[in-house]
């Protein structure tokens, strides 16, 4: 990978230093409280809606939209924002469907509604798949995006050992801390990134007079435009109607990386309050990250790696001290991923496989044998990480090996929630085969063979995994025995005033239209 050099000051550094040293000493403050399995894994369930809605920012932001989504505002235009805004969607599924449901169950993990719902071969087979691909592309992916950073601007620290540096530092924290750790420090990280690149935004519009037109004339055509045509290489109309939110569903409401939050909330209120917060922080990245991608292509014409975007651009843009503060917030972002990633995939391995349904482990052992999973999976995406340069931008990697796993996951969790019907064993039957023709489907995209985009690919696959669900059910294999009623989503109870709902501002029925007209608001505004 060809580098350029950003220069920072003495100034940049010690402000980077000084906010390494915090994470470090809330990391050391939390280890000490943490004593059980439990305030490991989901921090004693005594997380508040405020700390769920700005780790869920944070935890997601780092190689998705500040490496990742910058680049490809700079290299193809801002399409590719749909993947933040349209969290939004399958937010508001998690905070009316599944919060309800998970917290009734009283699950740890994701997979552990699915043992509740269907069986323990369909919990284990979705766990060690969570597991895989959180290491391999969402660890992995937040150690290449930390590398690209320091190389840009330490280029003769080679990758891999940017990638072990940030990996050893985050992973350490994560291991003693575990969430309650990564949540406090993640709050830290969500308040530095939106006020940095804020900051970054507003003086990147500077440059260009302040002036939307001169912003679009400078950009080529269709650059800032969200629907595109149906032949865009990038994200084509289908894609972004269809695709992009059911990608998000895996990622917002079966991924324990992001959904521990959730399950370590102190009350259903503050599970649904944070899961909406987190939708309208979502809406922001457009502003302050993305388009400031798009107007780096005047003003920084010539970047070798889509990738390396940001870093230069706040070098080149903000004042000593301020380049500081902001690349402290991308590290902050990078890191804030690279740890939840390692806690939610230990926290899996414990719970799912360690712990049998007839044999408990002892809460000081669970948080042992946490630590270690937590370790030995930090140099797993250590040693995978520097491989990401070959996969064609960080952003392609990560949205084409989840539109590999999503399409059945959507159909086993969603109609496993709001239908009676649907059986264990036509579940588990979805998942193998529609997860084996997404393995022939992804190849074939490679070869030139298949030529639908891997949005367009998921949508379809994801309507499929769904007819296949249900018909299996009504005809080859027939639900034995009807699930639990709390198991079972009611649309009444989701929304009623005794589930936990609240009048006034803090009344989630109204965030959740709020955050509705927010998303309608961007795809008009951009179409």
């Amino acid at each position: 990978m060809e580098s350029v050099q950003a220069n920072i000051t003495a100034l940049d550094i010690a402000v980077i230093v000084g906010y390494l040293l915090v994470v470090l000493v809330i990391g050391i403050w939390v280890s000490v409280r943490t004593k059980t399995g439990e305030d490991l894994f989901l921090g004693g369930r005594s997380l508040a809606w405020g700390a769920i809605g700005f780790s869920l920012f944070a935890s997601n932001i780092s190689t998705t939209t500040i490496i990742g989504l910058t680049g490809s505002a700079y290299a193809t235009g801002i399409a590719s924002s749909a993947f933040e805004w349209m969290s939004g969607i399958p937010l508001l599924m998690l905070a009316f469907i599944f919060a309800p449901l998970y917290l009734k169950a009283k699950v740890t993990t994701t997979p552990e509604w699915l043992d509740c719902r269907y069986s323990r071969r369909v919990r284990l087979y979705f766990s060690a798949l969570t597991i895989f691909f959180t290491v391999v592309v969402e660890t992995a992916g937040g150690l290449y995006a930390g590398g690209v950073v320091l190389t840009t601007f330490f280029p003769d620290v080679p990758l891999w050992a940017s990638c072990l540096a940030i990996g050893m530092f985050a992973g350490g924290y994560a291991a003693s801390g575990g969430l309650k750790a990564v949540v406090y420090t993640d709050v830290l990280q969500a308040i530095i990134l939106l006020v940095g690149c804020s900051i970054t935004a507003f003086l990147m519009f500077r440059s260009l007079d302040f002036s939307w037109t001169a912003v679009r004339d400078a950009l080529p055509e269709g650059h800032l435009d969200l629907v595109k045509p149906i032949d865009d290489p990038s994200l084509p109309w289908p894609g972004l109607f269809l695709g992009v939110w059911m990608l998000g569903f895996w990622y917002w409401v079966t991924n324990q990386y992001v959904v521990q939050r959730v399950l370590g909330a102190r009350s259903l209120q503050d599970a649904q309050r944070g899961a909406l917060l987190g939708g309208l922080l979502k809406c922001v990245p457009l502003f302050i990250m993305v388009l400031p991608g798009a107007m780096a292509v005047p003003l920084l014409p010539d970047l070798p790696e889509q990738d390396m975007v940001f870093p230069v651009m706040i070098t080149q843009i903000l004042p000593a001290g301020l380049t500081g503060l902001v690349l402290a917030g991308l590290v902050a972002a990078i890191m804030s991923t690279v740890d939840s990633t390692l806690n939610s995939s230990s926290t899996l391995v414990v719970h799912d496989f360690i712990t049998k349904p007839a044999e408990s482990v002892e809460p000081t052992m669970a948080r042992k044998y946490g630590s270690i999973c937590t370790l030995v999976f930090m140099i797993m995406a250590v040693l995978v990480a520097p491989l990401i340069q070959y996969a064609g931008g960080i952003w392609s990697y990560l949205q084409q090996a989840f539109s590999i796993i999503v399409p059945p996951i959507v159909a086993i969790y969603f109609l496993g929630a709001v239908s009676r019907r649907v059986s264990e064993r036509s579940a588990f039957a979805t998942l193998i085969t529609m997860h084996a023709l997404g393995v022939v489907l992804f190849a074939l995209g490679q070869t030139g063979v298949w030529p639908l985009h891997y949005t367009v690919t998921a949508g379809v696959m994801t309507i499929a995994s769904c007819l296949l669900h249900l018909s299996l059910s009504a005809t080859v294999y027939p639900s034995r025995e009807a699930p639990e009623e709390m198991l079972i989503w009611k649309p009444a109870a989701a929304f009623s005033k005794a589930d936990g709902t609240t009048s006034g501002l803090l009344d989630v029925r109204l965030w959740g239209l709020v955050l509705l007209a927010m998303m309608a608001a961007i795809l008009f505004a951009f179409w």
